[in-house]
């Protein structure tokens, strides 16, 4: 049987190892010049994209909390739509995976279990 997945592609750029560009690739860069760049099929982003990173956690897993939370910190979360509490449980389980004890998590993990800020928000962060 196979596993539902969410659609959503996973990718972590590594910094220590950045993708190469052939001598070719890289000339051809070299001689364009930045009114030469069709910027028509970026789409206009406003604020943060935020983009589901793995699967559903089963809603019998939930577990309903008081939690304090800074002002600032939540009215961010809040500014970026619905389902933002998922957003913030997004978050903190990124956080146990980087942890280096994702023991405690339960269900499947991701392939890579360093996400980045661009997988978690679907931003574009350099």
């Amino acid at each position: 049987m196979s596993a539902k997945t969410t659609g959503t592609v996973e990718f972590t750029l590594d910094p220590s190892r950045p993708p190469t560009l052939t001598k070719k690739a890289r000339a051809r860069l070299a001689r364009l010049a930045d009114n030469d760049i069709d910027l028509s099929e970026i789409p206009a982003t406003h604020g943060v994209a935020w983009n589901r990173v793995g699967p559903l956690i089963p809603e019998a897993n939930k577990l309903q909390i008081t939690l304090r939370i800074d002002a600032d910190v939540l009215a961010f979360f809040r500014s970026t739509g619905t389902r933002y509490q998922t957003r913030i449980n997004q978050v903190l389980r990124s956080h146990v995976r980087l942890s280096g004890r994702p023991k405690y998590l339960k269900g499947p993990a991701p392939a890579d279990t360093r996400p980045s800020m661009a997988t978690i928000c679907g931003a574009c962060v350099e």
